[in-house]
């Protein structure tokens, strides 16, 4: 494989000419990649630099994954305006699990291609001594430098020792685990040269950076889980097909570039975004996966027909019954939500646009109960 492929897509590839020795070594290379368990997915803009490690494994290196179970206790600063809020270790264990199946939709599932670490296995060992080792090697001064924390000191906004000391934590997981090459966004450039001064201090030979563009999402800002914004790589196969649909046209060549790593098709940009719709979920769910999703995409948003299978919700006691609450309670929103729902006329019974806040119990008993365009139910005599 030429190194453009392993390069595809790259922004930043340090120090020139670094990855080229490194292949020369003649041995299988250690690439890593971090990832902290903030939320509960990887999206598919994370998956980016998932999808260089794959390339790497593809040509018999070996990818290094890092479950960031022990930095997520300090929060990745980068790009942030605030500290980020602590998770509780039951989070970061369900999290770290779900983490780890979302990428194996990318990476090869290979013992001799895949070491998976949780960082923790390490960073917990350290002693006081040991942090302040790693606090010598790259002065405030420097690490003000950054953006994010510049714009905040600038501000006046509150920066705590905590956030400084992350950088240099994921540094170090660069020394345990001997890098040779460490992944990440462009929003990480700092924290991967940071590893690179880390483990020359430590008597390693620096890692090579490879960074990747950050993913826009159909709204034109960054893919983010906390935003909302995103799709996850193990979302049902339904919602990641929906969720793409969602893209403009103006986004096509980027997510075709990023994402499927070719360029977009000639034609109809309507048949081009299905197209990639059905390579985003058939990666996850394979080609039977896709064509489902796909059919219930054509029939409940293109044709606004219910879906053919669909969760039942038992009716309240009472008649007339009160929809904004029934509303809430089948689809678990608010009741002030369900009465916009209903005000906009996005709420409907058999199709039927319904606008009044109590409904008479024989119109919704055996009824279909829509809320916007994705969220069905089928309405019946609770036993």
């Amino acid at each position: 494989m030429p190194i453009e492929e392993l390069t595809r897509n790259a922004v930043d590839v340090l120090p020139e000419g670094g990855l080229e020795a490194k292949l020369k070594l003649g041995r299988p290379l250690r690439v890593k990649l971090g990832i902290d368990v903030t939320s509960p997915d990887i999206h598919l803009g994370r998956g980016i630099p998932l999808q260089r490690m794959r390339a790497f494994q593809d040509e018999g290196h070996k990818a290094v994954f890092i479950v960031g179970d022990y930095t997520t206790r300090i929060g990745d600063p980068s790009g942030r305006s605030s500290e980020r809020p602590i998770l509780s270790d039951e989070e970061i264990d369900a999290n770290a699990q779900v983490y780890l199946d979302q990428a194996k939709t990318i990476l090869r599932d290979d013992p001799e291609l895949l070491e998976v670490r949780y960082n923790g296995e390490w960073l917990s060992k350290l002693s006081y001594a040991d942090v302040v080792r790693l606090g010598r090697i790259v002065t405030v001064a420097r690490m003000l430098e950054r953006d994010d924390f510049e714009k905040r000191y600038r501000a006046g906004e509150p920066i705590s020792v905590s956030e400084l000391l992350y950088p240099l934590m994921q540094a170090y997981d660069s020394v345990a685990v001997e890098a040779d090459v460490e992944l990440g966004g462009t929003d990480q450039l700092y924290n991967l040269l940071a590893g690179r001064e880390v483990m020359e201090a430590y008597g390693l030979e620096p890692q090579v950076v490879l960074t990747t563009p950050l993913l826009l999402s159909w709204d034109g800002e960054k893919m983010s889980s906390s935003v909302g914004n995103n799709v996850p790589l193990t979302a049902a196969p339904e919602e990641m097909f929906g969720r793409t649909m969602r893209i403009p046209d103006s986004q096509l060549e980027e997510w075709w570039s990023l994402i499927a790593e070719q360029p977009v098709p000639d034609g109809d940009p309507m048949e081009a975004k299905l197209a990639l719709a059905r390579f985003i979920v058939a990666r996850s769910y394979g080609e039977e996966g896709a064509r489902a999703a796909e059919e219930h995409f054509t029939r409940v948003i293109r044709d606004h027909e219910p879906p053919e299978e669909m969760p039942e919700h038992g009716l309240p006691t009472g008649d007339p019954i009160h929809l904004p609450a029934l509303l809430a309670d089948a689809f678990g929103i608010s009741t002030s939500e369900a009465r916009r729902l209903i005000a906009q006329g996005g709420v409907k019974l058999d199709g039927e646009v319904v606008s009044e806040l109590d409904v008479p119990r024989e119109r919704l008993a055996g009824a279909v109960l829509q809320a916007g365009k994705r969220r069905f139910v089928r309405l019946n005599e609770a036993t």
